[in-house]
């Protein structure tokens, strides 16, 4: 029910483009332009993937109150991470590796930070893709491009406005043998920018 009035809020349906939701461990990483981008993802998943993909976002955020902590807990099951005050019991990574493990996909933001309207691009990618495609090179990554969501929620909004979004998913990357970091990371930003082309196309 939730996933179907976030569907009817945005107008966004997920559009695979050399991917196929299929059921099999994976990460789906994201531009990220406002605070329905998680939602909209996993909104966009079928039912039977949703059941097992996890957002990955801000413990700050989602544990403000009652409604928020009911969503992020019984009905997204958000992997909560700290955005500041990291020490090594709250390790961001660790609780990502956890659901990993337990067999979990994950929806992933690597700019770590939404965009506003007027930026053009896509920010820097942090770390947290690579150190995860290293340790397991079994995960899928899968590129998403989402589309006109923070003029539906712009940021400081709590009503979304009446627009049409998209979300496009694309082919899934690898990390290379012997690949470093900053090819690894230009290549995985790459695949991201290549969708907004591809939907708009669509």
């Amino acid at each position: 029910m939730i996933a179907g009035l976030i569907r009817l809020l945005t107008g966004a349906q997920g559009r695979w483009i050399a991917v196929e939701p299929v059921d099999r461990p994976r990460i789906y990483f994201a531009n990220h332009q406002s605070n329905l981008d998680a939602p909209v993802i996993w909104a966009s998943l079928p039912a039977g993937l949703r059941a097992k993909t996890r957002p990955v976002a801000a413990r700050d955020y989602w544990e403000k109150g009652p409604l928020r902590r009911w969503l992020a807990q019984d009905v997204f099951r958000v992997v909560l991470i700290e955005r500041s005050g990291i020490t090594p019991s709250n390790n961001p990574m660790t609780a990502l590796e956890a659901a990993l493990e337990a067999g979990d996909s994950l929806i992933l933001f690597p700019e770590g930070t939404r965009q506003t309207a007027e930026d053009a691009g896509l920010n820097p990618f942090k770390p947290g893709l690579w150190h995860l495609a290293r340790k397991h090179p079994e995960l899928e990554l899968v590129p998403v491009w989402l589309e006109n969501l923070n003029r539906i929620l712009p940021k400081g909004e709590i009503v979304p406005l009446p627009l049409m979004g998209s979300v496009t998913f694309g082919a899934p990357l690898a990390l290379a043998p012997g690949e470093d970091r900053g090819a690894f990371m230009a290549r995985a930003q790459a695949a991201v920018l290549a969708l907004e082309a591809a939907g708009e196309e669509g």
